[in-house]
């Protein structure tokens, strides 16, 4: 599958620990990226400097869903699985 244009839901909604140029404490989950455009497109994505996170990440239906709205609550969901799994 390939990123769905004007989404940009992998840049909001998953929260990222590893540093991110400008954002040296990573990003809190549900915060938009500092590199996300207004068009929702990655200012970044090419770059050396790009969260290797970013980087493995690969648009896959069961996580994008079929809209943008859909692929922020499928994201969210899995951060709070996630969020819950560590915390127990």
């Amino acid at each position: 599958m390939e990123c769905r244009p004007n989404c940009g839901a992998c840049c909001i909604a998953p929260s990222i620990s590893s540093p991110i140029p400008g954002m040296p404490d990573g990003k809190p989950a549900n915060v938009r990226c500092i590199h996300l455009t207004d068009t929702y497109q990655c200012r970044i994505y090419d770059s050396a400097n790009r969260p290797d996170v970013c980087h493995q990440f690969k648009a896959e239906e069961s996580v994008c869903g079929r809209n943008r709205n859909e692929a922020l609550q499928n994201l969210n969901r899995l951060e709070n699985n996630r969020f819950e799994l560590f915390s127990s």
